[in-house]
């Protein structure tokens, strides 16, 4: 029911947004797109509507990936955990369901909005995939693909590109702020200690709605997953009416490619370093902001919400000038460490807060019983704290790892020929016009993805029930 829409939109969170892309190329090419090819054949028109390599496409593309699923997830507990006696006190005062809607609701939920559309805009800034691939071909570039050509021609302009960074963190700090703020306000706040949740009837429209909402799940999630692994047979990617379409020569050509063998051992590699590295320094992060006195605390709070803000393409030049131009780190240009480290950064946010709000959950008096009998707070920590958030831990290294596994924004500069990851080598095929093989690495890339995902999830209802 409920639950299983909902977790489908939480699995399309989890996509790479390469895979999702290749898949929608796949049904809305111009030229052999599954659906342009069926209203021709429908309506004897010589040419079909879609076409994904277009402004609209991209747009299409970001609300098929997780663009939805990333609203629905925000939003989705903000409703669930809305107090019924707020809108029975309006329905008791006269106010209909408009009235109570206009005065009651909204006004609680605008700062959940208002969150949502701040994420929305930086996430749009954010954006890098999907506009390098269905961009660049039309020449339409946004901020990060434009930085990315900037230091990927020879000579690299560097100069233009750092310029180009500086001006988008400008406009990004503001938002940054905003929206720190609005998370940590309480005013909004409706659970309480009589808090008691109100399920809608919906009556004659319970089946309408379930048909919509399941569709559209289904279009964000089944659709691209099948088309991708539809096109990892396919003898040319997209062209069904050839004499042999089907061929498994893209599994063998791509499985014999040392190149690959190399990428997968390396997103293996980064990602399981990223995961324990992650469980390391955001617990321990998230216990000095919630549980010490240090007078760095909220400094340290506040600048772990940067990286959320920062696009990932801004935060990889600037690590790359950083490994560069300081001569202790420049030994780590072109390991998995610089990636690993990239991709720890990208992560902390999510993180660190998902593990405060755990912390925020337990009691001080195990603390404050340990410190009684003369335990320093490494020891309190470790032997009391740690145990007790277990389960976050888990699901914080398993969200890292799904994160560094399908990251292309944040390493994109950072790589080399040495360090090339999956999701990378799937970047470089669709570039270079090889979508066949693209398609294969991408079916391994969200098999790994979505399957850590499921792990994920199991650990998350775990978490929920334990806390």
């Amino acid at each position: 029911g409920k639950y299983g829409l909902e977790f489908m939109f939480w699995l399309a969170f989890f996509l790479p947004s390469l895979s999702v892309t290749l898949g929608w190329i796949l049904i809305l090419d111009p030229d052999y797109g599954i659906a342009n090819q069926l209203w021709k054949a429908l309506f004897g028109a010589a040419k079909g509507p879609f076409n994904i390599y277009s402004f609209w496409g991209i747009i299409w593309a970001h609300i098929g990936h997780n663009t939805t699923a990333v609203k629905v997830m925000l939003l989705t507990p903000a409703f669930r955990n809305m107090d019924a006696s707020l809108e029975e006190a309006s329905e008791v005062a006269g106010a209909g369901a408009i009235g109570t809607l206009i005065r009651i609701l909204i006004p609680i939920m605008t700062p959940v909005f208002m969150v949502v559309l701040i994420l929305a805009i930086i996430n749009g800034l954010q954006a890098f995939e999907i506009e390098m691939i269905l961009g660049a071909p039309i020449g339409l570039h946004v901020y990060s693909t434009k930085v990315y050509q900037l230091v990927q021609q020879e000579p690299p302009s560097f100069g233009p590109a750092t310029a180009l960074s500086t001006l988008v963190l400008l406009i990004l700090l503001p938002l940054i702020v905003t929206q720190r703020r609005l998370i940590g306000r309480r005013q909004y706040t409706t659970i309480t200690g009589r808090y008691r949740p109100k399920r809608v009837v919906l009556g004659k429209w319970r089946y309408p709605a379930l048909i919509l909402v399941s569709l559209v799940a289904l279009v964000i999630t089944v659709a691209p997953m099948s088309f991708v692994l539809m096109g990892t047979f396919m003898s040319l990617f997209g062209f069904f009416h050839i004499e042999h379409p089907w061929t498994l020569q893209n599994w063998t050509r791509v499985f014999d490619d040392p190149i690959f063998l190399l990428s997968l051992k390396n997103t293996i590699s980064m990602s399981l370093g990223a995961a324990l590295l992650s469980v390391a320094l955001f617990s321990l992060v998230a216990y000095i902001s919630v549980r010490t006195k240090f007078v760095w605390r909220s400094a340290l709070d506040f600048i772990s919400w940067f990286p959320s803000a920062m696009p990932g393409i801004l935060m990889g030049i600037g690590l790359l000038w950083l490994f560069l131009d300081i001569p202790v780190f420049r030994s780590l240009y072109g390991s998995l460490w610089l990636l690993i480290i990239a991709t720890v950064i990208s992560s902390i946010t999510l993180g660190t807060q998902l593990l405060k709000s755990n912390l925020l959950q337990i009691g001080m008096e195990l603390e404050e019983a340990s410190q009684a009998v003369g335990a320093s707070w490494w020891t309190t920590y470790r032997r009391i704290v740690a145990p007790l958030i277990f389960p976050s831990l888990l699901l914080v290294g398993v969200l890292s790892f799904i994160h560094a596994a399908r990251d292309i924004s944040n390493v994109a500069l950072l790589a080399t020929s040495g360090s090339r990851t999956l999701a990378l080598l799937q970047l470089d095929f669709m570039v270079s016009g090889r979508y066949e093989s693209a398609a294969v690495v991408a079916t391994i890339v969200m098999f790994l993805t979505t399957g850590v995902a499921l792990l994920a999830r199991f650990l998350g209802l775990r978490v929920g029930i334990r806390t």
